[in-house]
């Protein structure tokens, strides 16, 4: 809104400062800011709204240090989160661009998705929530409009990067790219000194359909990768500041690779694909990182609101749908790291249970519980497990910290992964 209204001051009436809207980095710094005071300011009266409604968290006794005086305390907090997004994104944003648009309609629709999920354990005491098969319909179906709509919409689009040479004058490398923009299945794929995939390439045997099939392959990828971010995310929401935060660092990282894309001369200089427009995503990312540092203030332990599924549903599908965007969603087992390593603990522990229990008639544990940050909550010999280290439970507070530093971890081997070939 304030773009367009600046930039018509700026070129009809030559406005003193209306100029400083075409600059992303200021609109983006806009957008954190807004972001983070708004949400910060409206916290305090959803929490207090949450809880006249009697919006409390259901908490089953897992026998884990604290977790009963958690009971009673507001979710779906995640509206917190989504409309501080929402608002900076409306008010400084480029609202005609393709990427923009994409990341603002998965934030409304997962935040729709888990706000059904939330309402239905709320309200109606339905602790299963909203169906397994609906929730993954829903993120199909976004997976779907977002694959289908880089394909076709013809602002999505890269200028690929076909050359690197040593300039004899300068003696520095020079990164040259194709003289068009192309419709592409390209990624970038990470420690390889050549880093353009083009999925078509997987269907070579395909002859002139290759293309067609990379792009098919293209959209049931995107399928996937929204589906299996935003239930990680939704399981990595445990702890008090947990999700929050680690999501916070993924969006610095995303807002990074983003600023590096849509600006050609930083691209060339890391000899990476340049995917005009996606610059504006730095503006998004700045209001993601701004809302849910906002949301925090309120989250960390101990916590005054959780996020529920209204926001972890979305916070996982807007990191999954920023990287595919961007066309870095090869990193996403690096940067989402702590997400995949949770989604991990839980498909091996159910796993080995079934298997065991099948063979021996008594089901075994591999952790003494998952999500993976509920291990470190018991202390050994709490239950029969095969890791039973450490041997005593770490405070939750700890936990999400040291989380959060592995995540820092992860995100900055994410941005090096442009310069480790």
């Amino acid at each position: 809104m304030f773009y367009y209204l600046f930039n018509y001051l700026d070129r009809v009436f030559d406005f003193p400062g209306a100029g400083m809207f075409n600059y992303i980095s200021f609109r983006a710094t806009l957008a954190f800011l807004i972001a983070l005071v708004f949400s910060t300011l409206i916290g305090k009266r959803i929490i207090a709204k949450l809880q006249e409604l009697q919006i409390g968290e259901t908490i089953r006794d897992l026998d884990l240090e604290g977790q009963m005086s958690k009971k009673g305390t507001p979710t779906m907090g995640g509206i917190i989160i989504l409309s501080s997004i929402l608002v900076p994104c409306l008010l400084v944003g480029v609202l005609h661009n393709v990427y923009m648009i994409l990341l603002l309609v998965t934030t409304v629709w997962l935040g729709a998705l888990g706000f059904a999920d939330d309402y239905i354990k709320v309200f109606r005491k339905n602790k299963e929530g909203l169906h397994g098969k609906f929730k993954i319909v829903g993120q199909v179906g976004i997976g779907l409009i977002v694959g289908v709509t880089l394909f076709y919409c013809p602002d999505a689009v890269i200028r690929e990067n076909i050359e690197k040479h040593v300039d004899s004058e300068t003696n520095q490398e020079v990164v040259e790219y194709a003289p068009n923009d192309i419709k592409s299945t390209q990624t970038t794929i990470p420690f390889f000194k050549n880093n353009n995939l083009d999925y078509a390439d997987l269907f070579g045997w395909a002859g002139e359909h290759a293309q067609t099939l990379g792009w098919i392959f293209f959209v049931l990828l995107t399928i996937f990768i929204v589906t299996a971010v935003s239930n990680g995310a939704n399981l990595t929401d445990g702890l008090d500041g947990l999700a929050a935060g680690t999501s916070a660092i993924q969006g610095v990282a995303l807002g990074i690779l983003a600023y590096i894309s849509g600006n050609v001369n930083y691209a060339g200089y890391l000899n990476v694909m340049y995917i005009p427009g996606a610059g504006e995503l730095v503006v998004f990312a700045a209001a993601f990182i701004g809302a849910t540092l906002g949301f925090l203030w309120f989250n960390s332990y101990p916590a005054q609101v959780f996020m529920g599924d209204t926001g972890s549903l979305a916070l996982g599908g807007i990191i999954a749908v920023f990287a595919i965007a961007i066309h870095k969603e090869l990193l996403i087992p690096i940067l989402s790291g702590i997400f995949l390593v949770e989604s991990l603990s839980v498909i091996m522990q159910t796993a080995y249970f079934k298997y065991t229990k099948k063979r021996t008639g008594t089901g075994k544990r591999i952790f003494k519980m998952s999500p993976l940050h509920h291990h470190f909550q018991k202390a050994a010999g709490a239950v029969d497990a095969l890791i039973q280290s450490p041997k005593q439970a770490i405070p939750e507070s700890k936990i999400t910290v040291r989380f959060w530093l592995i995540g820092l971890l992860l995100a900055a081997i994410t941005i090096l992964t442009l310069k480790i070939r």
